[in-house]
Formats: C-alpha cells, structure tokens, sequence
C-alpha cells in the first residue's frame, strides 16, 4: 500500500506541474495532459510493483540466511498475493475518497442529462480495479521470477487497456465490459499459475463437484 502511495504522489506532482505550466483555457491541450497523466501514473505504478518485487526477494534471501533448515517462511507466490491485495485495496480507497468528494456537491448527478448511475458504475469500477490489482500482482511476480517478460508486459497493457477505457466514460459500457472481461482473464490466469488445474476451473464454471 505504501509503495502505491508513492507511486500515486509522484504521478500526481508531475502532472500538477504539467497543468500548472500549461494555459487551462486550451481544453484540447488539457485533455491531453489528463491522459498523460493516467498513462504515466499506470507506468509508474507498475515500476514500483517491480521496485517492490525486488524488495521482496532481498527479504526472502534474508530470511533464508537466518533460518534453520534454509527455507524461507513465506513464499514469493505468498507475497506476490498480499501486494497486490495491497496496491488493490489502496487504490479502491483512494476512489472512494473521491466518489466522496463529489457526493458532497455541489449539484446532483444527473440534473443536466447526465448518466445517473455515476456513483453505482463507479463503485463497480473500483471493484473491479480492486480485484485487478490482486491478479495483476501475481501474475507480474510470477514473470519476475520465472523471467518470463511478457507476462509483465501483459499486465501493463492490461492496466493502460483497463484505464484508458475510463475516457469512454459516461459510455459506462465501454469501460465496465471490458474490464470485467480482462478481470475474468486474468483471474484464470492467476489461478492457473497459482497451481490451479484447467479441468477444475472448467468445473468450477459449470458448477459441477
């Protein structure tokens, strides 16, 4: 969680300096910053998921040196799970901070012909991100350590996808669709790598013992 604050506050110092020095009264150029912005926040957080990684496996090497029978307590795939529960609940927080804030108004949702399921696709989408972060963190440890590249790459493209569907938005289709369905792919995903079986995943979507 502390590494994706970090992440988030220098994400969010560079793009307040790029609004800052820029004119706000040219709407194109601001749109553009704004998709910068999310852009290099995902990138950004993806190169401390990395940074944290390589935190990790210092620590399991010390843990492996003090210990008795050489073998570490936790196991890398362990982490890989608590840190992207980690990254998932902090980012769900900090949305719903934000809901929040625009809860208090001024205004309502809605009273100009806008969406009024604002709030409902919102806390969706923070679900989602919630549960992508927790699959995305095993998957990116699991590339780590077996070195297998394009499963890093594959998570940052499925972050970049996931948030760049958001400016779809208020066509709250084109944002929750995809995501849900890149959630499902990278929830088989993680469970396969975990060491789960295809044949029980088949029977889990079926329902059958």
């Amino acid at each position: 969680a502390f590494f994706w604050l970090v992440s988030l506050l220098l994400s969010s110092l560079i793009w307040f300096i790029a609004v800052k020095a820029s004119n706000p009264q040219d709407e194109p150029l601001q749109k553009g910053l704004l998709i910068f912005g999310v852009m290099f926040s995902v990138l950004l957080q993806e190169a401390f998921r990395f940074l944290y990684y390589k935190l990790l496996r210092k620590a399991i090497e010390g843990l492996v040196a003090l210990s008795e029978d050489g073998c570490s307590p936790i196991s890398i795939q362990q982490m890989a799970y608590v840190a992207g529960v980690g990254f998932g609940l902090m980012s769900g927080a900090f949305s719903m901070i934000n809901l929040l804030a625009d809860a208090l108004g001024p205004g309502i949702v809605g009273i100009h012909g806008d969406s009024q399921l604002y709030f409902l696709t919102s806390a969706f989408m923070t679900m989602v991100l919630i549960f992508l972060h927790t699959f995305w963190g095993i998957l990116f440890f699991h590339g780590c350590e077996h070195r297998r590249w394009w499963e890093i790459m594959a998570v940052v493209v499925m972050h970049l996808a996931v948030s760049g569907s958001t400016f779809c938005n208020p066509l709250y289709v084109g944002s929750l669709v995809p995501s849900y369905l890149l959630m499902a792919a990278a929830a088989a995903w993680a469970y396969l790598l975990s060491g789960g079986s295809a044949q029980n995943l088949w029977r889990f979507l079926l329902c059958k013992s």
